[in-house]
């Protein structure tokens, strides 16, 4: 047989059960530290990537035309501004998803 404490006790377990699915799991400090270390990676990396092109272009451009490092400087520079550039797109691009994750949590 089954006491009154016993159903009272089952009673708030129940509850605890339905309260707890109804919740969202939260998000751990880790899950959102590692995505922002990946953004910043990924940032770092157009940008160096733009200037290793530019460079590289610049070099090739040097060495078949025998001119000074004119266009060494010039297609560097280029690339560090396209670099600059892409970064500023993978930016607005992290705020509109940061823009959507909120509005869809308030949804929530």
């Amino acid at each position: 047989m089954v006491s009154d404490t016993d159903r009272e006790k089952l009673k708030e377990l129940e509850a605890k059960i339905a309260a707890a699915k109804g919740e969202k799991p939260e998000k751990h400090f880790n899950d959102e530290h590692h995505a922002q270390v990946q953004h910043g990676w990924r940032m770092v990396t157009e940008l160096v990537a733009g200037l290793l092109i530019g460079f590289g272009i610049g070099y090739g451009l040097d060495t078949l035309l025998g001119t000074l490092p004119i266009m060494l400087v010039l297609f560097t520079l280029l690339g560090f501004v396209a670099g600059i550039r892409v970064m500023m797109r993978t930016a607005a691009e992290m705020q509109r998803d940061d823009a959507a994750r909120a509005a869809q949590d308030e949804r929530d």
